[in-house]
């Protein structure tokens, strides 16, 4: 019986071996094909010219013939001759937004954007009084996200939205439904406001303006705050600032309300680590994070769930990350931008704009 036994145990061992070895096989075989997989740029000339006999094209202008009320004569006019943007979608697949905090904040984070935020804090007081007074969110955020956008309007993109949307939509299948229901508001938005949907430029993403807004966006949340109707978020500093002002308030800014904390280099609760892997939709009550690693924070508006934020630092020796704790009002910018790292650069752009007496790095 030993003999028996020990006969047993070693088939075992082996088909053991051998189905960690037909895994492995098959995990290193898995992972080749997924990095081999062509891009989307892969597939695509620059240039060539977009079918718009494709089934996909032939339900979109069924939609905007029956439901939005277009001609086949208009539509052939805006689509007539449209070709595929090769770079756009190279630039999709590598956001600035996947680089490690300590290479992405100084992107934002310099003497030029801080100094020329100090002076349009100046410049536009007695506007941002107003926006404070009459929307309720905060100056300093408000000509951050500017700033971050345009450079306070000097570089709104130079892509034409309308390619770019079509690029998006033809050839770049992850997200191609998303640019659809883009393409529609950005056509609806330029008939609504007598715009020419061939004349508008932005970024390689389809935002446009000095707000960077996405055309549904712009449809949802830009507003006219310089006496006229028409919302401009092109040349009208104070349809600009409003409108940033008026997405936030939309999405829960509080005035005057904490916005991080710090919770220092590790996380201490599993539950805390969890809401970190999610990401920027990642939440936990705010007791949770009290009692588990900060007992100082200060409670959140309205018993708002906190977000847990990670932060890479440079560092060989020290530590490896910063953790914070992101209030509603941190919620609030990851709405505008789901990056977390977006968010943290706004919010410590906003507070080296806010204090003077701060130093800036070069």
């Amino acid at each position: 019986m030993p003999g028996y036994a020990d006969m047993t145990h070693r088939i075992r061992t082996n088909r053991l071996i051998f189905s960690l070895f037909v895994f492995s096989i098959l995990s290193l075989f898995m992972a080749v094909r997924l990095s081999a997989a062509p891009k989307a740029a892969d597939l695509v000339n620059d240039g060539q010219a977009i079918d718009l006999e494709q089934e996909k094209y032939r339900l979109l202008f069924r939609e905007l013939i029956s439901t939005h009320r277009y001609t086949t004569a208009q539509l052939q006019d805006i689509f007539g001759g449209l070709t595929i943007n090769k770079r756009i979608l190279e630039l999709m697949d590598t956001p600035w937004e996947a680089k490690p905090y300590y290479l992405y904040a100084p992107l934002f984070l310099n003497r030029e954007r801080i100094e020329t935020g100090r002076r349009m804090l100046g410049e536009h007081r007695a506007l941002l009084d107003r926006i404070e007074n009459e929307i309720g969110v905060d100056r300093e955020i408000v000509i951050a996200i500017w700033g971050i956008e345009t450079r306070y309007g000097a570089i709104q993109g130079s892509y034409n939205v309308l390619r770019t949307l079509n690029t998006l939509f033809d050839a770049y299948p992850r997200r191609s439904e998303f640019f659809r229901k883009e393409l529609v508001h950005f056509l609806l938005l330029c008939r609504e406001n007598a715009i020419d949907p061939g004349s508008v430029n932005g970024s390689y993403a389809g935002a446009f303006g000095q707000t960077q807004f996405i055309p549904s966006s712009f449809r949802a949340y830009a507003v006219s705050f310089d006496g006229d109707a028409r919302r401009d978020v092109w040349n009208s500093v104070p349809d600009i600032l409003a409108s940033i002002a008026h997405y936030l308030k939309k999405h829960h800014w509080t005035l005057d309300a904490p916005i991080y904390w710090e919770l220092g280099n590790e996380l201490q609760d599993r539950q805390l680590a969890a809401a970190y892997r999610k990401g920027w939709r990642g939440r936990v009550p705010w007791q949770k994070v009290r009692d588990a690693q900060a007992p100082d924070i200060p409670p959140s508006p309205g018993k708002g769930e906190l977000s847990i934020v990670g932060l890479e630092l440079r560092s060989d020796a020290g530590p490896k990350m910063r953790y914070i704790a992101g209030f509603p009002n941190f919620q609030a910018i990851t709405h505008w931008n789901h990056s977390n790292r977006y968010a943290m650069a706004a919010v410590e752009l906003a507070e080296a704009i806010a204090n003077p007496a701060a130093e800036i790095n070069p």
